[in-house]
């Protein structure tokens, strides 16, 4: 939903890699103990070398799923809460023990990082000795690392209660989520700790969905179809290894990010001369899901010159056209040509509480005030938008968040706001309203979608 990061590579296990797990372990180090500072992985893993990236990338994905549980056990394990630096390398370490231990080897890895109890103390000392920082402390380190090995079934059972050990959340997270959804925050807390399935978009304009799926099992590559031009790979692969992609064959698009071009579009044919509004578009994907399925004319804003870039790019490889402008949604005086639009897409900015499994950063990122503050901004993006939408069109206000505040609380107040706006039913139990990762309420395919909110207002004609 909302590009809050951008999209990262696919998640590869570090253990397909050549490079020594000590080595990678330094960098996946660095890389937590820069999120634990307030930095996010968007910034801090472009700066990991190339060929070392999508191992380190596995590692602190998993480091970060399981540190609310690494957290507490270290403060079991330590009187002083340590250095920076070695909290983030022990945190890193003891998730990996935290992990069945399971020897690797050149068969295709799970999910999550596996290693023997041993080689994970030992790579972890051999990174300790190999950097500066931390080469007084690699005694220090071997030392608590085996303690919990002793005694790992005691130290487990003494942090078991404390939520952020249970749930790998924030406690204000945690406490949000049972009383937005008190019959669901397990399903949902259990599903954000699940790596995401890869899912594509088909582009109509240039192929269909049965024959690019034959294409994809030509390659090797098992897929499965959702929705009306999604596919999901029962493995994550490279986009270089997609067949056509460079040629625009298709996008990786989330299922939940999928429904927002149909649910925009349906009910009405489209002209030429129709006028679109993409009003947070970066990095573009439903930007081009909607010039996929509708030939109309497409105004693409975001307030991000370098993440406009990224628009161009996709629709670039993707053979589609629209007007970009790097331009303040909220202040249409700024850039508004006058013309009312017969759609706007607004895809909010938000917390991103809804696509943590594939950013288990933000998480962590997060505090709890920034859910007012976000919700504030939605409702002025709202009310800054709804007069450029022509009588009979239409708005459709995404975020992709599972916090109510975030979603379900705007309607009944964009509705008292604004009288001549009607919430339009749509097609299927799940809109308008919230949805969550958990896969027990997505059956239709294995992986299930990321959590969202989606709502459509249609305005009176006159």
């Amino acid at each position: 939903m909302s590009d809050l990061l951008p999209p990262r590579t696919t998640e590869a296990p570090a253990s397909h890699l050549p490079t020594s797990l000590a080595v990678q372990l330094r960098h996946t180090a660095r890389c937590v103990q820069a999120v634990e500072q307030g930095r996010s992985l968007a910034e801090v893993l472009p700066q990991v070398p190339s060929r070392l990236r999508p191992g380190v990338q596995a590692l602190t994905f998993h480091a970060l799923r399981q540190l609310g549980t690494t957290r507490a056990l270290l403060a079991c394990l330590v009187q002083r809460k340590p250095d920076p630096a070695v909290q983030a390398l022990m945190c890193c370490a003891l998730s990996l023990l935290l992990t069945e231990a399971v020897e690797t080897s050149g068969a295709p890895a799970p999910e999550t990082p596996s290693y023997s109890a041993h080689t994970v103390v030992n790579q972890v000392v051999d990174a300790a000795k190999t950097d500066r920082s931390l080469q007084r402390q690699s005694a220090f380190i071997n030392a608590c690392l085996r303690r919990f090995l002793r005694e790992r079934e005691i130290l487990l059972g003494r942090v078991a209660d404390q939520p952020q050990a249970r749930w790998n959340h924030p406690l204000w997270w945690i406490e949000r989520l049972q009383r937005d959804h008190p019959n669901h925050w397990q399903a949902i807390l259990e599903a954000n700790n699940r790596p995401g399935p890869m899912s594509l978009r088909v582009n109509r304009r240039k192929t269909d969905r049965l024959t690019y799926a034959r294409e994809l099992a030509a390659a090797g590559i098992d897929a499965t179809l959702f929705g009306t031009d999604g596919l999901e790979l029962r493995v994550p692969h490279p986009v270089e290894r997609l067949p056509g992609f460079d040629q625009g064959l298709c996008s990786v698009q989330d299922e939940a990010a999928q429904m927002a071009a149909g649910l925009l579009l349906q009910g009405r044919e489209w002209a030429p001369d129709d006028r679109v509004l993409d009003a947070c578009a970066a990095p573009g994907g439903k930007t081009a899901h909607v010039l996929e399925l509708a030939n109309v004319q497409m105004l693409a804003l975001d307030l991000d010159p370098k993440r406009c870039e990224r628009i161009h790019h996709n629709l670039h490889r993707l053979g589609l056209t629209a007007q970009v402008l790097s331009a303040d949604a909220a202040r249409a005086d700024a850039w508004w040509d006058g013309k009312r639009f017969d759609a706007i897409l607004l895809d909010a900015p938000c917390t991103a509480s809804g696509i943590v499994r594939r950013h288990p950063d933000v998480r962590w990122l997060r505090r709890a005030s920034d859910v007012d503050q976000l919700a504030r901004i939605q409702r002025n993006l709202l009310d800054a938008l709804w007069p450029l939408v022509k009588p009979g069109g239409r708005l459709v206000y995404a975020t992709c968040s599972v916090f109510r505040a975030e979603g379900q609380d705007q309607v009944p107040a964009f509705l008292e706001r604004h009288t001549d706006a009607v919430l339009c039913p749509s097609p299927g139990h799940l809109l308008p309203g919230h949805a969550s990762p958990a896969r027990e309420f997505n059956d239709n395919h294995s992986g299930g979608h990321d959590g969202f909110f989606y709502a459509r207002f249609d305005k009176a004609p006159h």
